[in-house]
């Protein structure tokens, strides 16, 4: 019979829709803490590296697992759906620091939908100004390659000129739509 966490990790609990709530709700928190698991089975059941699970727990992210009288660690069901959490934002785009925040969140704070939104808000104008940042990039490396494209084809009649891209890399960038 497929553990609890196996069953948390398998459903959709772990994807996010468009509400700040699901970050807070839709992750179950499991409570059993009888469970204990090695770092590999932890490690095939969050789809995460050992070494990625050692690295939460020096970040302070998950708990210091205790260990066994070998020195093994042992972890619950709870530090795996903790994990998946973790991998469902760093997905997101948070970064550890922003995790942390959501963690504390939703261990500790009832009611954080507005601290969540916030949060949630900040990363969403910090994605779509990339997306604008890269639809400009976008917008220069079509022009370019309009220009390359170009003198090659001039290259087919005529004699070999300097690389357009080359040369306008030296002047001042022109206010040049796409």
């Amino acid at each position: 019979m497929p553990s609890r966490a196996a069953a948390l990790l398998s459903r959709k609990a772990l994807t996010l829709d468009h509400t700040p709530e699901c970050i807070l709700v839709d992750m179950p928190q499991v409570s059993d803490r009888t469970i204990s698991m090695q770092i590999g089975e932890v490690a095939k059941l969050t789809a995460l590296t050992v070494d990625a699970i050692r690295f939460y727990e020096r970040r302070a992210l998950l708990p210091k697992a205790p260990r066994t009288v070998g020195r093994f660690r042992l972890y619950t069901n709870d530090d795996v759906a903790r994990l998946g959490f973790i991998r469902q934002m760093q997905g997101l785009g948070f970064s550890l620091t922003e995790i942390r925040q959501l963690l504390e969140l939703r261990e500790h704070h009832l009611d954080a939908c507005l601290e969540v939104r916030d949060l949630l808000k900040t990363k969403l104008e910090k994605v779509q100004s990339k997306v604008r940042e890269l639809e400009q990039l976008e917008c220069e490396l079509a022009l370019d390659l309009r220009k390359c494209n170009r003198e090659l084809k001039h290259r087919q009649k005529h004699t070999a000129r300097k690389c357009p891209v080359l040369i306008s890399a030296n002047e001042k960038k022109r206010g040049v739509p796409c």
